[in-house]
């Protein structure tokens, strides 16, 4: 048993706030982790500990339903690449970076940078530019979809590696940056809980967390440090399985003594890899890539079927990422093969046949809307023709799928109300929405983005935010801006906002 609610706080009362989306302005009071009372504005708080709302709105608590936490905390604390629009431009922002900072520190020291997008350059990455930018520099950059990464040839030194152009993709990208030093385990573990209260100050209150490694031991550990301030979920990596199966987990299951604040998270598969390195496993070729014109196969269906079958014995459901539409077929038929519910992560591009599979097989799809402004320029190139289908989110919805939104953190900062914003209006720019008939409206945007959960009532836990304005009354810009005024954990304040 999880025992008591480890989050719950004593009796709070959250004073003139509107329940949900142009709801009526109530008082609302929280008490053993619950919702236990909804009363009219201006009753006493009878000892209870009052929160002012001054007339936000009340919503379910925000969950981010994919993110990778320790690489999230980590990224924030390197160069940040997202403005490159050329090879040139990245190493020049890493030289940048460097001659900028007040102390030069370590010549010999690794640098990592992150968030390139390369798909669209008109020069190609390699190690000699970097080598001539940053001569004699240990340089590791790492794409914004985490499916490349760039090394110049003192880092190729330093990690044992030799490569004629010192770019990796997929499985050695992956092989490369899991070899980067890091900093002590207790140094990473303060920034993880540092990104933690940055997610709260944005109303979330859980998170899914697929970050390769010991998911459950490394949260755990972080609870003992202090109060907690989100929920996670602790996704099972492949390498993981059979010691999560010697421990008994299985997915959804509460993890012994954590007090409902951490649980068994799904098992995580790939089939494919991405669009901006044209490795997404696709029906279609690739215009003008001539090698993998169709993109990789990870993991053939045959093999993706056993693994999913013998998790699925022990109550381990999969977390299959499928970006390309070949990828997403071979997921599904393998959910068909096994019989199990699950969840496929991305779905970025269907097939029209695919699309009603979702809610056949009970097959969540789990997405992440602010990739589609991102990444249209790069799928208008690639997928052409086809982008109508691509993060197909109305389609789903109309279909009867179940959709819970997350960031990817680091791909995208992990912040809802981005997702929220770009699901709702296809653009994060200047430009018309893209291909606005996948749109999807403001109240399934929220569900998804809360767990699917849709409103807030009496007997609800009191994971809860409370924004400062009412998200159907903001235009996309400001709901991307969202003010937060509060977020409860079991009704324990994780975040206030500073009164006016």
């Amino acid at each position: 048993m999880s025992g008591p609610d480890r989050a719950a706080a004593p009796e709070t009362l959250l004073r003139d706030v509107r329940l949900g989306v142009g709801g009526p302005a109530r008082d609302v009071r929280l008490a053993e982790g619950r919702v236990v009372a909804v009363e009219p504005v201006g009753g006493r708080a009878d000892g209870a500990r009052a929160i002012e709302c001054r007339g936000g709105t009340l919503l379910p608590g925000l969950v981010d339903a994919h993110a990778h936490m320790r690489q999230w905390a980590q990224s924030r604390r390197r160069v940040p690449l997202e403005r490159a629009d050329s090879a040139v431009g990245a190493a020049e922002l890493m030289a940048a970076a460097l001659n900028g900072r007040a102390e030069r520190g370590d010549p010999d020291e690794l640098v990592v940078g992150a968030g390139f997008r390369d798909a669209l350059w008109s020069d190609r990455p390699h190690k000699d530019l970097l080598e001539r930018v940053l001569p004699g520099r240990p340089l590791v950059l790492i794409s914004n979809d985490l499916h490349t990464c760039w090394l110049s040839p003192a880092a190729l030194a330093l990690l044992g590696r030799d490569h004629p152009s010192g770019v990796f993709v997929e499985a050695e990208c992956m092989e490369i940056t899991a070899a980067l030093p890091a900093a002590p385990v207790a140094v990473q573990d303060a920034w993880v809980l540092e990104a933690a209260d940055a997610a709260a100050a944005r109303g979330v209150t859980g998170v899914v967390d697929f970050e390769y490694g010991d998911t459950v031991a490394e949260w755990s550990r972080r609870l003992e440090l202090r109060e907690p301030v989100l929920r996670v979920r602790c996704v099972i990596a492949r390498f993981m399985l059979e010691e999560a199966i010697e421990r008994g987990h299985r997915t959804g299951a509460a993890i012994d003594g954590t007090g409902g604040l951490l649980s068994v998270g799904p098992y995580k598969l790939f089939v494919d890899g991405s669009l901006n390195t044209r490795t997404a496993f696709c029906h279609d070729p690739y215009p003008g890539v001539h090698r993998h014109d169709h993109g990789l196969l990870e993991l053939p269906g045959e093999e993706l079927t056993a693994l999913m079958r013998r998790a699925a014995r022990h109550g381990v459901l999969p977390a299959v990422h499928a970006i390309g539409d070949r990828a997403n077929t071979v997921a599904l038929d393998a959910f068909a093969a096994v019989g199990c519910a699950g969840r496929i992560e991305h779905a970025q591009l269907l097939r029209p046949a695919d699309v009603a599979r979702f809610a056949e097989l009970g097959v969540v799809a789990g997405v992440q809307p602010a990739h589609a402004p991102d990444d249209r320029d790069v799928a208008e190139r690639y997928w052409p023709g086809r982008t109508g289908r691509a993060y197909a989110y109305a389609d789903l919805l109309a279909a009867g799928a179940r959709l819970e939104i997350g960031s990817d953190a680091p791909v995208s900062p992990l912040d809802p109300w981005d997702g929220i914003a770009s699901a709702v209006s296809r653009t994060d720019d200047d430009r018309p929405p893209w291909h606005a008939e996948q749109a999807i409206p403001l109240r399934a945007a929220l569900a998804a983005a809360a767990g699917g959960r849709t409103g807030v009532g009496v007997g609800d836990r009191a994971d809860l935010v409370v924004t400062g304005r009412d998200p159907a009354e903001v235009s996309p810009g400001e709901l991307r801006a969202m003010p937060v005024t509060a977020t409860l954990l079991a009704g324990r304040p994780t975040f206030l906002a500073e009164p006016d």
